[in-house]
């Protein structure tokens, strides 16, 4: 029998602590992509962060090469309209791409088919002829903080209308 009967757990805990410190550290590598794993097409787009690519960390080298796959699949037309939206994007202040972030993310919390006619509203909003556009976007600019509540559960309330129907 052991002289002190508290050794072995304390042994068992130490040995936990060690494998869990273990597994925190070899789970991020494992999935870490090395460079020689991207193809030559994500190389070529990632080209600039070769030399410091081993010094990423793991989740960020991953965005990096599912982004580089992404561009690579690409159109030549996609790309142009990727590139104008990532020079507008930069051109905004530092609370106006905030405020996108945040709109962006409560977007991808909603569901899909209330994505799906957010999305159709915005491609009827765009079909509309630009006077007609910057009328509504007066209109609304003028509401009071009340009117545009009630303005937007109307417009919600006409949208599921509209599913129900199953027009878009």
């Amino acid at each position: 029998m052991c002289a002190n009967p508290t050794k072995p757990l304390r042994r068992w805990r130490v040995t936990k602590a060690l494998l869990l410190m273990l597994t925190l550290v070899v789970t991020p590598l494992a999935g870490a992509v090395e460079w020689q794993d991207l193809s030559a097409g994500q190389q070529q787009v990632l080209q600039r962060f070769e030399g410091q690519w081993a010094a990423l960390p793991a989740e960020r080298r991953s965005r990096l090469a599912a982004g580089a796959e992404r561009w690579a699949s690409m159109s030549t037309e996609a790309r142009r309209d990727a590139r104008e939206k990532f020079s507008n994007w930069q051109q905004l202040s530092g609370e106006d791409r905030e405020r996108l972030t945040r709109r962006m993310d409560t977007f991808k919390r909603l569901s899909p088919a209330q994505q799906q006619r957010l999305r159709q509203a915005r491609a009827r909003f765009d079909r509309m002829p630009p006077e007609r556009r910057q009328q509504l976007r007066e209109r609304f600019r003028n509401m009071s903080p009340a009117d545009r509540s009630r303005a937007l559960r109307r417009m919600q309330d006409a949208q599921r209308r509209r599913g129900k129907r199953g027009s878009p």
